[in-house]
């Protein structure tokens, strides 16, 4: 996986979480701004994951690729999760989910670049 995106990827992430936390502190609701933020992320998470899978096809598998498949997966479909709930809660816990949600997002990121430095994808 390509370690400067990633990087991108989890700063980004980390950037918006302390965001939407303050926002929830600061009892807001998601705004516009909020739910293009994650919008943007997630498209960043889109390339992350389309680097990984042309990795996955060029040869070079992981040791366990049913896990990091499952971990594809569940890294792509985090941000769009997010903001659909985040849309259906108009409160500020509506900022909560996109904060957890951004939290969460380094930790799948991570362990996708754990998982394929075992063979190198």
């Amino acid at each position: 996986m390509n370690g400067a995106l990633s990087t991108a990827t989890i700063v980004a992430a980390l950037a918006l979480a302390v965001w939407y936390l303050l926002r929830t502190a600061l009892d807001r609701a998601p705004g516009r701004i909020d739910l293009i933020a994650v919008v943007v992320l997630g498209a960043l998470v889109a390339v992350l994951v389309l680097v990984a899978v042309v990795g996955l096809l060029d040869g070079s598998r992981p040791a366990d690729t049913g896990t990091f498949a499952g971990y594809l997966v569940t890294t792509i479909g985090l941000a769009p999760t997010a903001l659909i709930l985040a849309r259906m809660e108009p409160t500020r816990w509506g900022n909560l989910i996109l904060g957890i949600a951004c939290l969460v997002l380094p930790v799948l990121v991570l362990r996708l670049q754990q998982i394929a430095s075992v063979t190198g994808v």
